[in-house]
């Protein structure tokens, strides 16, 4: 499955300058240790399953990457509801007794994490769950770490770390003011 590119526009406002491309690298390296030869790759809708795509072809893995969606589990469904271009969850192999690596693009607050592996464990019982973003940022509301990131950064509440991609897969930053 390939999922559709978003426009590319860089980071900068109040000075951030996130070359993703370098960072993508550096998650490749931090992600080849995790992988056993049974371990699938589940990207988070959408900028962790552009990740997750671009990982298992870097890797040499063979196959196809699983996508998850946060919708159904998220603790505000209630406000917002199943809106968004969500594709579903779709997880081309057996989850049960398999180890897993979700990869996210940016950790937050940790709530998004918490929906998916809820949504993980709806289709099965994982050996193991890890997790793998490209950056993680301040603002953790629940215990969730990265068993690998590419970059620590701080941001204000206020501001949203998007990642893009172009039509030739490249990967951008692109950092807004949240609404």
């Amino acid at each position: 499955m390939t999922l559709p590119d978003t426009p590319s526009t860089p980071a900068s406002p109040g000075g951030l300058a996130l070359d993703a491309e370098a960072l993508y690298l550096e998650l490749l390296r931090a992600v080849r240790p995790l992988m056993q030869p049974d371990t699938a790759l589940v990207g988070v809708w959408s900028g962790g399953a552009w990740l997750a795509e671009r990982l298992q072809r870097d890797l040499g893995r063979a196959g196809d990457v699983g996508v998850i969606t946060s919708r159904m589990h998220r603790d505000d469904f209630g406000s917002r509801g199943l809106g968004g271009s969500a594709d579903p969850t779709r997880l081309p192999f057996e989850v049960d007794g398999r180890p897993i690596l979700l990869v996210d693009d940016v950790l937050f607050t940790g709530r998004t994490v918490r929906a998916v592996i809820n949504e993980l464990f709806d289709f099965g019982r994982p050996a193991r769950v890890m997790l793998a973003v490209l950056v993680a940022r301040g603002g953790r509301e629940l215990p969730v770490a990265a068993d690998a990131s590419a970059a620590r950064v701080s941001l204000p509440a206020s501001q949203r770390l998007s990642l893009a991609r172009a039509a030739d897969g490249r990967f951008t930053f692109a950092l807004e003011e949240r609404r």
